[in-house]
């Protein structure tokens, strides 16, 4: 049986936010978009996505410390990390821990796609 993904979204920028649950619709996924880690740490009856893009910069919790604190929690699903500030050594920090994508904002809808479309081939 075949179900749709569930992608969440952690950006503290709105406009990002909107743009990305437009586009990740357009495909044919269901969207949770949230506007802070904490946000998606707190909505526990959700369920764990199929996936997480998030935002590395973000207030008092940022994507890598997220990515930090699911691992400690057992919680384990592909994440994909945006960034304004890219650094070699986040880049090589999150996908030593399992991240599935590192990419620079602002990230084209294509590189969304094609990452999304590497993901749950098969």
């Amino acid at each position: 049986m075949h179900h749709t993904p569930i992608i969440a979204i952690v950006d503290d920028d709105d406009g990002v936010r909107s743009s990305l649950t437009s586009l990740l619709r357009s495909l044919g996924y269901q969207v949770r978009s949230y506007a802070s880690a904490r946000e998606f740490l707190d909505d526990r009856g959700a369920g764990d996505p199929g996936c997480m893009i998030t935002d590395i910069q973000m207030p008092n919790m940022t994507g890598d410390q997220l990515q930090a604190e699911l691992i400690a929690s057992g919680r384990d699903f592909p994440m994909i990390f945006m960034t304004a500030f890219p650094t070699e050594t986040t880049r090589q920090r999150v996908l030593a821990a399992g991240g599935f994508a590192y990419l620079d904002k602002p990230v084209e809808g294509d590189a969304i796609t094609r990452c999304l479309a590497e993901l749950f081939a098969g």
